[in-house]
């Protein structure tokens, strides 16, 4: 009988290349990876959050008041049964922007122009602020896997008008992207870069001069040009490694306060409380912007979604409100229309004005038309509709 082990030294060759490639292809992945994953927090920053009221000594995060539920086995599910819209199937009408646009100051003294998702250009009474800029092709450390935009950015970084502040509400990839920020340091020195206690120490590990980051804890403000910028409570999560950094950095909103005008931005947040505080100290805003996408029932307090966010609307005591959030990713498995048509339903239930500008679109909040249709009719699946209700609010 022929002797065996040859084959097993085959075989443990074959093994020991097969070893040698997955450990290539994992140290070309980290490699890729490992600069826009960031940096932890230490000294004097470290130092400076662990004073927060919203930190947990014992396991070294921040916290939500109000915890958030997760049914992780829903979640899972729910990742294999996702609408077949759940991305667009035509191109979006998403041409690009003349700089031009940006020459003169609005007349009424407030613009906003809703880029996508959370990103959003802000001229409040003279000054302009950019929040959660993702210029990038993926929301991702890695530029050839995750969330895809539906389409290319539609004005380069380079030809915004100058800017005041960069405003960033957390640290998940689709708010806060190395590549924009990295340019946007880069090419505009008088810039500031306004964040959550702890998310300065990305920043600074990316080259932003520690000059030019100011960081935040919930209800403390700074004076950016001609307006105030107040951190606001939310009711999220951080993390860019989930296991090894997951929230240790804090989570906001901002409140953007001029000499006319009022601006409520609400970050990434599912319904909570101080929603109420928030309006009453803060408010009434001119303009509420209120994420009403990428949510799911497995998680309804991690986002608001769309009937929440007109509750969240009225509570914050505002005039108008912008439906963001949606409109750029795929980042969760409703159709992708169905969250601004939920909105504009719980709009007209609670008689709210909503507006709705296409991408890439600048309005005046005091002028602009109200639900200006520009996405398809899209059928919504059997049971889609129902209601995401947060936990534990009141």
């Amino acid at each position: 009988m022929p002797s065996q082990r040859p084959l097993w030294r085959r075989a443990l060759r074959v093994a020991r290349w097969a070893g040698l490639a997955v450990a290539v292809v994992l140290a070309v992945v980290v490699a890729d990876a490992w600069k826009a994953l960031g940096h932890r927090a230490v000294g004097a920053r470290r130092a400076r959050m662990e004073r927060s009221p919203q930190w947990q000594g014992k396991d070294g995060r921040f916290v939500n008041p109000q915890p958030l539920w997760t049914d992780n086995w829903a979640a899972m599910k729910s990742m294999f049964d996702a609408s077949d819209d759940a991305s667009p199937r035509q191109a979006l009408p998403a041409g690009p922007i003349d700089p031009a646009r940006f020459a003169a100051p609005p007349a009424s003294g407030l613009r906003v122009t809703w880029l996508g998702h959370s990103n959003v250009l802000i001229e409040i009474d003279g000054a302009r602020v950019l929040t959660d800029p993702v210029w990038s092709e993926r929301a991702s450390p890695l530029g050839w896997v995750g969330p895809r935009r539906w389409y290319h950015p539609q004005i380069a970084l380079a030809a915004l008008p100058p800017l005041d502040a960069v405003v960033i509400s957390h640290d998940h990839y689709d708010h806060l992207d190395m590549r924009t920020i990295v340019a946007l340091a880069k090419d505009r020195p008088s810039t500031v870069f306004v964040v959550p206690l702890g998310i300065g120490a990305h920043l600074a590990y990316w080259g932003v001069p520690e000059a030019r980051i100011v960081e935040l804890d919930w209800w403390e403000r700074t004076r950016v040009g001609a307006i105030e910028i107040v951190c606001t409570p939310a009711r999220h999560a951080s993390g860019r490694n989930l296991l090894f950094d997951r929230d240790a950095k804090l989570w906001a909103g901002y409140a953007f306060v001029g000499a006319r005008h009022r601006v409520f931005f609400s970050g990434d947040t599912g319904l909570h409380r101080g929603m109420r505080d928030i309006g009453e100290r803060l408010g009434p805003f001119d303009l509420t912007m209120i994420e009403v996408g990428q949510y799911h029932r497995a998680w309804p307090d991690w986002h608001i979604g769309p009937e929440q966010a007109l509750v969240a609307h009225a509570m914050l005591r505002g005039k108008v409100m912008l439906a963001m959030h949606w409109g750029l990713f795929t980042l969760a498995p409703h159709g992708w229309t169905e969250p601004i048509e939920r909105a504009v339903a719980a709009g007209r239930a609670a008689a709210a004005t909503l507006v709705t500008p296409a991408p890439g679109e600048s309005i005046e909040p005091e002028t602009a038309r109200a639900v200006a249709r520009w996405w398809p009719e899209l059928p919504w699946r059997r049971g889609a509709d129902d209601p995401i209700v947060s936990t534990q609010v009141d």
